[in-house]
C-alpha cells in the first residue's frame, strides 16, 4: 500500500490548506494549522522524503513550508559542497 493512503492530511476538509498563498500574515497562520495536521501524521517522514526527492516545492508537506524545504536543500548542498572539497583534499 502506498504511504499516501495512511496521510491524515487526505481527510482534511481543505487540501487548500496545505497551499497558503505567501509566507507572511494571514499564510502564517495556515502554515501553522497545516503543520498541525502534519505532526498528527504517520506518513510524516515518507511525505518529507517524497517532497525532497521529487523536488515538490509547492505547499506544506512532512510538516515543512516551502521556505523550510527550500533552506533543507540548500545546506544539504553547501555540506555536498564542503565534504566534497574535504575529500578530494584528502585524497591529494
Amino acid at each position: 500500500m502506498d504511504w499516501r493512503h495512511n496521510a491524515v492530511c487526505a481527510d482534511e476538509g481543505d487540501p487548500e490548506l496545505f497551499f497558503p498563498i505567501g509566507n507572511t500574515g494571514p499564510a502564517l497562520l495556515q502554515i501553522k494549522e497545516a503543520k498541525a495536521v502534519c505532526r498528527r501524521c504517520p506518513v510524516m517522514e515518507q511525505c518529507l522524503q517524497w517532497a525532497l526527492e521529487s523536488g515538490e516545492d509547492t505547499g506544506v508537506r512532512g510538516g515543512l513550508s516551502e521556505d523550510e524545504r527550500r533552506a533543507m536543500k540548500r545546506r544539504a548542498a553547501r555540506n555536498r559542497a564542503r565534504n566534497s572539497k574535504t575529500g578530494a583534499g584528502a585524497a591529494a
